[in-house]
């Protein structure tokens, strides 16, 4: 199954996004053959990751479980986007700084620097990706279990558990979704000021690197006051979720 599901992934990705540039012969059959292979690929990932949630069940991990784990390794990620941002500016301040020796070695930190920082940018992507991901599954297995309940007084109390928890949900994805947008301008800054050091490692380039660092500073300021009140919201979530329920 789990084979099936990495190969339904690429081949997904060739049809989807390949096909529409085919000239060889059969293209024009392939172009209108895509959009229903497509929806069929498309399909093919619901049901695996529906079979990969129903696989954690069966060990005893319930989608509530999980839920609550990867918002937990959301807050983390967010809390080390700040530290490993805020450890590449001083980097880069220290840059303006330097002894015209020593700028080469400073331009290659600065550069493992912005590595470093974009690979912590993906890792918060996938979290918040991974967080959404469980808690439409939890959502909606939540709200056709209701009909289930044969007692009215059981459902209504599982319904507003459900609600209060969504209310709680939407305003913490919300701002976590916000400071994962406050990264990509940090980053593209950092770009920048090493691709300027790169081609133009001289006095000329440090002056344009500080000024540059003055936006810089207050696009991070932006980001980590959007991450704290991410991470404010996901503890919020937390507590929600640790309230006992009948649902989920």
């Amino acid at each position: 199954m789990v084979l099936a599901c990495w190969r339904a992934k690429g081949v997904r990705s060739m049809l989807c996004a390949g096909a529409q540039q085919a000239a060889a012969p059969g293209a024009q059959v392939l172009k209108i053959m895509r959009p229903l292979l497509c929806v069929c690929l498309l399909g093919s990932l619901v049901a695996c990751k529906s079979a990969y949630y129903a696989g954690l069940e069966k060990v005893g991990i319930p989608k509530r479980e999980l839920l609550q784990r990867r918002v937990e390794k959301a807050q983390d990620t967010q809390e080390e986007v700040k530290e490993q941002v805020g450890s590449a500016l001083d980097r880069f301040r220290a840059v303006v700084h330097v002894e015209g020796g020593e700028l080469e070695e400073r331009y290659d930190t600065l550069r493992g620097e912005l590595s470093a920082s974009e690979q912590k940018a993906e890792e918060l992507d996938d979290r918040i990706d991974a967080v959404e991901n469980v808690a439409e599954a939890l959502f909606d297995e939540w709200e056709d279990e209701l009909d289930d309940y044969k007692r009215p007084e059981l459902r209504a109390s599982s319904e507003r558990r459900l609600n209060q928890t969504r209310r709680q949900y939407t305003p913490m994805m919300t701002a976590m979704r916000r400071a994962q947008e406050r990264v990509e301008p940090v980053l593209e800054a950092f770009n920048d000021v090493v691709l300027s050091l790169k081609h133009q490692l001289n006095a000329q380039a440090i002056a344009g690197v500080e000024s540059e660092l003055e936006t810089v500073q207050r696009d991070v300021d932006a980001l980590v006051a959007d991450m704290n009140r991410s991470i404010n919201q996901a503890a919020a979530f937390l507590r929600t979720l640790e309230q006992p329920t009948e649902g989920g």
